[in-house]
């Protein structure tokens, strides 16, 4: 019988560290594998029926593909629950490919395996990515033709992105010649994020039109929040029916530090997807604003926020995100409608008591 064997890669840019383990758990090879599709193919085929152990990051994805269409078992670790590589005194490439082997030869739930995303989910994230970076950009820009008329004591009034290059007769002359040129970028940005918005749109409708129907019910939750939280999560399913794994999977509950009588209060642990978390607090930061309407999500947010205290707005909008995930978790699991204020739940804040209820079904405004 052909002895069964274990690889533990470790992905650089330029080339991978490989190092492979017999049916004993004895490393047999080790070897660099330059980082193109021919020399990762011609090395795994020398490795039939093998189990491949590789680590989240920019090149997982084509690896993944690659190796199981070739009849590998492939085990996807996720980068950030592998302490016993990340910790490692004596980290290197050719160490880490072997502790991989090691773990995925002796205990392969150690390595937290994940499933990487379909390409419909990828397509979103990608077109979200994309326009993301452009929006970054624009916002960059905006930020540093107001630095350079605060140095000379002219503070630009507030105004959206879209309308700022509208502002050039207020700019003052000592900056206008500089900025002149940034304008016109954040004019040619504007009509780039457009167009984003719009292929967006029909790919979120083509690929997940369903699921986008029941989130963007919501209101404060439009193409952009539904595309990146549809893609980050993937199939509602998988979640095991419990909606509050929204919370923990995309790094927006509390870090837990506990440890005797101690229990620190620490910072949420932001994993997952940032793009994704940083979405859901931008839509959070609507739902809590001055046209944000009347929900349980916005009375929750606005009772931590009175609280008062340092950060209290942050940890409300941040609480306001998590309990937005939680909620279109749940009506993707249960196919429902979104009410805005369930029975029962306590008045908004600042209101007299006994406020209307919603007449849609569902058990939406309950987590988190």
């Amino acid at each position: 019988m052909k002895e069964h064997i274990t690889i533990g890669m470790d992905m650089g840019d330029k080339n991978h560290k490989a190092v492979a383990l017999g049916g004993d758990g004895r490393e047999s090879r080790r070897e660099e594998v330059a980082n193109t599709r021919e020399a990762m193919a011609a090395f795994l085929g020398g490795f039939p029926g093998a189990t491949l152990a590789i680590e989240t990051g920019t090149h997982c994805r084509w690896v993944c593909a690659l190796a199981s269409g070739m009849g590998l078992k492939v085990l996807v670790a996720n980068a950030r629950k592998v302490a016993l590589i990340t910790r490692n005194s004596r980290k290197s490439d050719w160490n880490d490919a072997a502790m991989l082997a090691d773990i995925a030869y002796a205990k392969p739930s150690l390595l937290r395996p994940v499933s990487l995303r379909g390409a419909a989910d990828q397509r979103l994230m990608r077109l979200a990515k994309g326009r993301d970076a452009l929006v970054r950009c624009r916002t960059a820009i905006v930020n540093q033709v107001r630095g350079f008329c605060k140095a000379e004591g002219v503070r630009l009034r507030a105004c959206s992105p879209e309308a700022f290059p509208s502002l050039r007769g207020d700019i003052p002359e000592e900056a206008a010649d500089v900025s002149a040129h940034l304008l016109a970028t954040i004019k040619f940005l504007n009509g780039k994020i457009k167009r984003y918005d719009r292929i967006l749109e029909k790919a979120l409708g083509r690929l997940r039109g369903e699921d986008a129907d029941i989130v963007t019910q919501i209101p404060g939750v439009g193409t952009v929040t539904a595309a990146v939280f549809l893609a980050a999560i993937g199939d509602a399913g998988s979640f095991g029916g419990d909606a509050r794994a929204a919370g923990p999977f995309l790094g927006l509950v509390p870090k837990s530090g506990q440890s005797g009588d101690k229990d620190p209060q620490l910072r949420i642990s932001k994993e997952g997807n940032s793009l994704a978390r940083r979405t859901l607090v931008n839509s959070a930061s609507h739902i809590m604003g001055p046209f944000g309407k009347d929900s349980d999500l916005r009375r929750h947010g606005m009772r931590i926020a009175a609280r008062g205290g340092k950060n209290a707005k942050k940890r409300a909008r941040v609480a306001v995100a998590r309990r937005l995930a939680v909620t279109m978790l749940a009506m993707l699991r249960d196919r429902s409608d979104y009410r805005p204020i369930a029975e029962g739940s306590p008045p908004e804040w600042g209101a007299p008591s006994g406020g209307s209820a919603a007449t849609a079904g569902g058990r939406e405004g309950q987590g988190a």
